[in-house]
């Protein structure tokens, strides 16, 4: 699921009502703070994905000396 599609989907279902019944029967959601934990988890995982630590070693000369 891409980023946008889970963010629509989270803001969607905070304003929408958490249950519903009718005459099929009732619905009920997942809690936001679940949904939430969830976006999270997925995004952590995505980021182990990537290669490195998140940290660019650079070497540093001044210059003007010889």
């Amino acid at each position: 699921m891409s980023d946008n599609t889970l963010e629509t989907a989270i803001k969607d279902n905070a304003a929408g009502p958490k249950s519903a019944s009718g005459d099929a029967g009732s619905v009920q959601q997942h809690s936001l703070t679940d949904q939430i934990a969830a976006d999270k988890h997925i995004q952590s995982k995505e980021a182990m994905k990537t290669k490195g630590l998140g940290v660019k070693l650079v070497k540093l000369s001044p210059g003007g000396t010889v």
